[in-house]
């Protein structure tokens, strides 16, 4: 399994950005595709953004297409998420995750490991 822990969340203004990071422990990071999820106060758990093992591949939700991007730096065993242009509908606890396999996927059942999570909140 792999040890994850966000970072990056807090209080941001509508239309401004934040930028996630996910420190991942374990020699099995560059091996397997990860993925960022998010959960609305009274709300279900949601996917928003995978990256397969290389980066070479990635999805996204449609609710964030256009204003997130993904991305991963393997030697550094972090992954990312870029947010820009975000909406008050953004608010969420934000979780990264890992999978065993190294394609994409955007169901939650998919990822075994997951972190804490980190808190983002955008004011109107």
């Amino acid at each position: 399994q792999v040890h994850l822990v966000e970072s990056g969340g807090g209080l941001v203004q509508a239309g401004g950005s934040l930028r996630l990071s996910c420190a991942a422990s374990g020699r099995t990071f560059s091996s397997v595709a990860m993925g960022w999820f998010r959960q609305a106060p009274g709300k279900e758990r949601e996917f928003v953004a995978a990256i397969s093992r290389s980066g070479g591949s990635t999805s996204y939700a449609d609710s964030v297409k256009g204003r997130f991007t993904i991305s991963r730096d393997n030697a550094k065993n972090t992954l990312y998420l870029l947010m820009n242009n975000l909406k008050p509908e953004d608010t969420a606890v934000y979780y990264c995750a890992a999978r065993s396999r190294s394609f994409v996927s955007i169901r939650e059942a998919d990822f075994g490991s997951w972190g804490q999570g980190t808190q983002v909140t955008v004011s109107s």
